[in-house]
């Protein structure tokens, strides 16, 4: 098991979709991590996230083992500070502290550009992901039942919310 010391974060940049995108799709392929069912291309992934707070965090062979990034939750300007969370993790990698640590420094990073709410859907049985987000200060806001359908299955989703100690006071 790796240390968490020996581990990077850095910015998401587009030289590293192709790994950030393999990710993705292995968590797509768990059906409990999102409800999409392909991983976009870069132009749509890079439109659709903020341009800020996009990270990725590597091995010490620099190797991209998660990344995580922020999308806005309205066009509305009144929920400029409304931001919701992406974490995905390498399945490789998974159960090392790794998305802790990358979750910690999203919400930094989230806070140092004027992000006072962060909110995370998480799918009902993805009860890891529901323990990370509790972890790092997100509390559940409520279940959302039949939110959307995967291969023509109802889904439930956990709302889960952080509220900055520091930003929007």
């Amino acid at each position: 098991m790796e240390t968490l010391t020996s581990v990077s974060i850095q910015p998401l940049l587009e030289a590293h979709y192709s790994r950030v995108k393999a990710i993705y799709e292995q968590g797509i392929l768990t059906q409990n991590a999102t409800l999409e069912t392909s991983a976009p291309d870069w132009e749509k992934w890079n439109t659709g996230h903020l341009s800020h707070s996009r990270l990725i965090i590597s091995t010490p062979d620099e190797e991209v083992a998660g990344w995580a990034a922020l999308s806005p939750v309205s066009g509305r300007c009144v929920y400029g500070g409304v931001a919701e969370v992406s974490v995905y993790i390498d399945e490789e990698q998974r159960g090392k502290g790794l998305g802790k640590v990358l979750l910690q420094e999203l919400i930094t990073s989230s806070e140092t550009h004027g992000i006072w709410t962060l909110q995370a859907g998480i799918l009902k049985e993805n009860e890891g992901s529901v323990a990370l987000h509790q972890k790092c200060g997100f509390r559940i806001v409520g279940l959302r039942e039949r939110l959307g359908q995967l291969r023509g299955q109802w889904r439930d989703t956990f709302l889960l919310e952080r509220r900055s100690a520091i930003v929007g006071v």
